[in-house]
């Protein structure tokens, strides 16, 4: 065989079937020509170039918040966080995406570790980024100089490119999960990063109630004069849980009132904003708290692009494709493009579920669908 045939990447093989060429030697000799030119015809490859309807790579998947919990302690007992290492960072590796640190093609989720007294040093980088506290307080985060504390259901967006720091001022461990587009930057081959300073000076070593974000932009539908322009990120570094629980009480307490204010019976949800523009958080992500009653489901959901979903209290049950599973609080699953997913909530308890996707991306793209109920 031709030395540069061997050492093609392309490799084609011919297949009788309807819409196919018969199989010859001259078709062979064909196929030799597109291998050594690295060539690849569509006639052999748009089943899968080009499928009826999206094909994830990615699979359903569950990871139970108490395992991540009790290996995160042990690596906050060996793994030391500084430069080189940056943060104590386990990414959720989807099982069908070759043992990567991706939670879905495009989505990066991991639970992250403080100890008492630690720092995490600064950097930037052009992913963009969030955090989603499931559990405990205690640490701030120090977005280009302020402070922010975090706490118990709170959402934490940062648009990328903006120095960043952790410092946990308590006497116990912290954890939560961050999610970012990693995955998605690197297969367009955007990503920038920068390390920043060794240490943070004793004047942002501090730990406000309220950071400097918080009170120029913290109030609803009220927005100040001196910043009128849009800027693609969120310039609100935390959406406070108190906040996201009395909307989606309110919905559902609306909803027994007899008014139209949840997607379904019983389904309060809300999605987080940027209040420059009123869009999502962040260009390429895109977050929400949703809230069943007690014994009250969803409607069957397909959408284009994948989310991941955290148990943020309560039990229930979910649906994903042809899997299902019992989740409690903590938990977090995968869902794949375009595979139905559906969630139910204990009778005996609600289900309160934050949500993270890569619509916005679709959505620019638009390539954005969405079909319920098999509609």
């Amino acid at each position: 065989m031709d030395n540069t045939i061997a050492n093609s990447p392309v490799h084609l093989t011919m297949r009788a079937g309807p819409g196919q060429p018969e199989p010859s030697p001259q078709l062979q000799a064909l196929y030799h020509g597109f291998e050594r030119e690295l060539l690849v015809p569509l006639w052999t490859g748009i089943g899968e170039l080009m499928p009826q309807q999206p094909r994830s790579q990615a699979a359903p998947h569950v990871w139970r918040w108490e395992r991540l919990l009790a290996l995160a302690e042990q690596a906050g007992q060996l793994v030391p966080v500084g430069r080189g290492g940056e943060r104590r960072a386990i990414a959720l590796a989807n099982p069908s995406l070759g043992g990567r640190p991706y939670a879905t093609p495009t989505l990066w989720a991991a639970i992250q570790y403080l100890m008492p007294g630690e720092d995490a040093p600064e950097h930037r980088h052009t992913q963009h980024a969030f955090r989603f506290v499931v559990e405990g307080e205690g640490v701030w985060t120090v977005v280009n100089g302020d402070s922010v504390r975090m706490a118990r259901g709170d959402f934490l967006p940062q648009a990328g490119w903006n120095w960043h720091a952790h410092l946990n001022a308590a006497d116990r461990p912290m954890a939560w999960i961050d999610g970012l587009d990693i995955p998605f930057a690197y297969y367009t081959e955007s990503q920038f990063f920068e390390f920043g300073r060794e240490s943070l000076p004793p004047t942002e070593r501090v730990t406000p109630l309220r950071s400097r974000s918080e009170r120029l932009w913290g109030y609803p539908g009220l927005r100040p004069l001196s910043q009128v322009g849009a800027l693609p990120g969120t310039p609100l570094l935390v959406y406070r849980w108190a906040d996201t629980d009395r909307a989606l009480d309110e919905q559902l307490a609306l909803e027994a009132e007899g008014h139209a204010a949840t997607l379904s019976p019983g389904h309060a949800a809300v999605r987080y904003t940027n209040p420059t523009t009123g869009a999502d958080v962040l260009p390429t992500i895109r977050a929400e708290m949703h809230r069943l009653r007690p014994g009250a489901q969803t409607r069957s959901r397909r959408e284009v692009g994948s989310a991941v979903f955290q148990v943020f209290d309560g039990r229930g049950t979910v649906h994903v494709g042809e899997r299902s599973w019992a989740v409690q609080r903590g938990d977090l699953f995968v869902v794949p493009s375009w595979l139905p997913y559906a969630a139910q909530a204990d009778a005996a308890s609600r289900l309160d579920l934050f949500r993270f996707s890569d619509a916005p991306i679709f959505e620019a793209l638009h390539a954005h669908r969405v079909r319920e109920d098999g509609a």
